[in-house]
């Protein structure tokens, strides 16, 4: 099987810009999208033209911000919405999918922000997913996917030295909130199969970041312990367009 995580940056300007021939072209099983920014009714209607899918979307409370959904080729047993947390799922930034043989997490974390604004709330944030993802384990494998918005080491951000502990993402306390969650015994799919490949999955829209490659690698497949035995590749598709995020993948 095959599952992709793609932040589009808006799903129906992402749509506008060719994103469903290219989801066409890579024909995955599991496909989260992050930053949807549209509500469910908004993000079926978008991909209306994805064949083959079903679409479970999860839209925040404010309109035109955040948002997840996740496109399936295989009704899921069920589906929910949140990690059942006041406070935390009126942004729409956790759908849960489950299968006979596994449980996908499709999640986009928040941005501490300008000035580290919410630092405070990406902390408790952290501690309230990991919490919730633990609690899932042990029913079945768990994948765990989207945008985490942290650069986990410095082989995962072009210009660490200038960023670290001031900009957003890459800050010791979103590092340590990873650190937990990896600690618990989640296994970093990339960066398991692929130890010393540098390689980033979102630049700014700024400076041509893209074009010179200064980029993080911030969006990830997680899987809980054991199940990396089954992952035969992890994948990071820079040549996709239509975000300021590429897709990132594996295949099991």
């Amino acid at each position: 099987m095959k599952l992709i995580s793609f932040n589009v940056n808006g799903i129906r300007a992402a749509v506008g810009k060719g994103v469903v021939k290219s989801l066409q072209g890579i024909d995955a099983d599991i496909i989260g999208f992050q930053e949807t920014k549209a509500n469910p009714e908004q993000v079926r209607e978008a991909l209306k033209d994805l064949d083959g899918y079903e679409v479970h979307a999860y839209g925040a409370e404010k309109a035109g911000y955040s948002g997840t959904a996740i496109a399936c080729r295989e009704s899921p047993v069920r589906v929910d919405y949140g990690i059942g947390m006041p406070g935390h799922d009126d942004e729409g930034r956790v759908i849960t999918a489950t299968f006979p043989e596994f449980i996908v997490v499709n999640t986009y974390v928040p941005n501490s922000g300008q000035e580290l604004k919410r630092l405070e709330y990406r902390r408790k944030w952290d501690k309230a997913l990991r919490d919730y993802l633990n609690g899932l384990r042990g029913k079945r494998p768990v994948i765990f996917t989207g945008d985490l918005n942290v650069a986990h080491h410095e082989i995962d951000i072009a210009r660490p030295k200038a960023n670290y502990n001031k900009t957003a993402g890459y800050t010791q306390a979103e590092i340590d909130g990873l650190d937990a969650l990896l600690g618990t015994g989640w296994v970093d799919t990339f960066r398991h199969l692929h130890p010393e490949e540098v390689k980033y999955s979102w630049w700014s829209q700024r400076f041509g970041a893209r074009a010179k490659n200064v980029g993080w690698r911030i969006d990830y497949v997680l899987v809980s312990k054991g199940f990396e035995q089954q992952v035969k590749d992890a994948f990071i598709l820079n040549d996709i367009m239509g975000s300021d995020h590429c897709p990132v993948g594996i295949t099991w």
